[in-house]
């Protein structure tokens, strides 16, 4: 009986355990749940934010996406043939004058991708100039995978533009945005075909305006931004929160070849005047202003009595040029350009070739700590200081070449004593491709001097098609004998 009464008990006592153990662990997983549904709660009102943030986002890439194309090229590229090792005898021992065969030079085809932007709907496209550069071939697919053949209007090497057209009509297109308008930290979408990837978007902001001294171009204002930008984005489209085109993505700072958080976009300012003096006139037509200038330093700026951020200085104005004839002399401080404040060399350069030729602006310079205003009809770049490839139908044609400037001259350490013309461009597929570099002063061609472009254009149009010419060029300091021999 006792035993009976104390089994009994303990049942119950155990019973009465369990309940409490089971009401405790709900308590403690009631209060768990209370306090971890507490911390993850969303407001109403960030939901909403975040929920028109993204649909804001979405509007602007379905409506930019249908002007952007994907641009595939095919080009031909000369590849040099065989190794050294087919020089042993053993080797000729065996294969003979096969080798000689093998190792001529020899053609392969080379295909690219890049991007583009429909900005006319019919049929113009702005892409970058070393997208299609040299190529053979050109296929632009749409949105709605039509493809079409493309047709190089007109390029730009000095800013990395070229146009494309297409034979289409009613095409979709992108509205121009002011890129003169940009702020820094402004939300911005970069929308392209990266690594072949059609119809990618990315979303940024503007980290900086008016990148200059990069080393893409000739003439540089750049848009940066952190949107992510990848090989084959070239060309694409950097679009504003209004869906309009802002600028063209271009390049990309890298040390592994990826996005790393930096790109550049040439602005749509800059695209607009180049796009229309190609279209218009078949080529680009840029304002000169006639005067060689530099960055006040803390030495300058103590010398000049200016503050060290105030303008650039006139360090020299070309005789009978623009400038000078309307008054501006060596020691001006240039601070604005038609009311806008000026900091770098690279800003006025910019505006000036902007401009078109004939057009009066408004230079506003600092002498003898004296502001005053100077009206400047703006001229053109003289046809010996344009630096463009040479057309002939011998060694030198792909050539580019211009005068030595006093600017030119500083920046690249070329003395006094060295007379003669500059190398600019040496196009790639040109015999004197691995032999001239950008940079290089020619001299002399085949003996005769050589001082200015009229004398080299006038030598360089005398040598024959399968003629081998000798010529001395300064380079790194020195000047060397290099020949220059026509393909067999």
């Amino acid at each position: 009986m006792i035993s009976e009464s104390l089994r009994g008990r303990a049942r119950r006592l155990q019973a009465l355990v369990l309940v409490l153990l089971l009401i405790g662990c709900g308590m403690l997983l009631g209060s768990g749940q209370s306090a971890y549904a507490g911390s993850a709660k969303i407001s109403d009102d960030s939901v909403e934010y975040l929920t028109k943030t993204g649909r804001a986002m979405a509007e602007i890439a379905s409506a930019v996406k249908p002007a952007i194309v994907n641009i595939s090229t095919t080009r031909t590229v000369k590849i040099q043939g065989g190794m050294d090792l087919f020089e042993d005898p053993f080797f000729r021992r065996f294969f003979g004058d096969q080798l000689n065969r093998q190792r001529q030079p020899h053609e392969r085809k080379s295909a690219g991708l890049g991007s583009g932007v429909i900005v006319s709907p019919d049929g113009y496209i702005v892409t970058n100039y070393h997208v299609v550069k040299d190529a053979d071939e050109i296929k632009v697919t749409l949105s709605n995978t039509k493809e079409y053949t493309g047709k190089v209007i007109g390029s730009d090497p000095k800013t990395d533009i070229s146009i494309v057209k297409i034979e289409a009509k009613n095409l979709p297109t992108l509205p121009w945005g002011d890129s003169d308008k940009l702020q820094v930290g402004e939300i911005v979408l970069a929308v392209g075909n990266p690594f072949g990837l059609n119809q990618t978007v990315t979303m940024g902001i503007v980290s900086a305006v008016g990148r200059a001294n990069v080393g893409i171009a000739d003439y540089e204002d750049f848009i940066q931004t952190d949107a992510a930008i990848n090989p084959g984005n070239s060309g694409g489209a950097l679009v504003n929160a209004h869906g309009q085109m802002v600028g063209i993505n271009t390049a990309i700072f890298s040390t592994t070849g990826g996005y790393q958080g930096i790109g550049f976009a040439i602005p749509s300012d800059m695209i607009k005047s180049i796009m229309n003096s190609l279209v218009k006139r078949g080529r680009v037509i840029r304002g000169w202003l006639g005067v060689s200038i530099q960055k006040i330093t803390p030495e300058l700026s103590k010398q000049f009595n200016v503050k060290e951020d105030t303008g650039v200085l006139v360090s020299d104005a070309v005789e009978g040029g623009p400038a000078e004839k309307a008054g501006v002399a060596r020691g001006d401080i240039i601070i604005e350009y038609d009311g806008k404040k000026i900091e770098e060399p690279s800003q006025i350069r910019n505006m000036v070739a902007n401009t078109l030729p004939g057009e009066v602006h408004t230079l506003t310079v600092l002498r003898d700590g004296k502001s005053r205003a100077i009206k400047v009809t703006i001229g053109e770049v003289p046809s010996d200081m344009k630096g463009e490839p040479g057309d002939y139908h011998n060694v030198l044609k792909g050539v580019g070449v211009q005068a030595i400037t006093p600017e030119l001259a500083k920046k690249l350490n070329i003395p006094s004593r060295i007379k003669g013309v500059i190398i600019t461009d040496v196009d790639e597929n040109s015999t004197a491709s691995g032999v001239l570099m950008q940079g290089d002063v020619i001299q002399e061609i085949n003996r005769q001097k050589v001082t200015t472009v009229k004398e080299y254009e006038g030598i360089a149009s005398r040598i024959k098609q399968n003629e081998a010419v000798l010529i001395l060029v300064f380079r790194n300091g020195g000047s060397y004998f290099v020949t220059l021999s026509a393909n067999p």
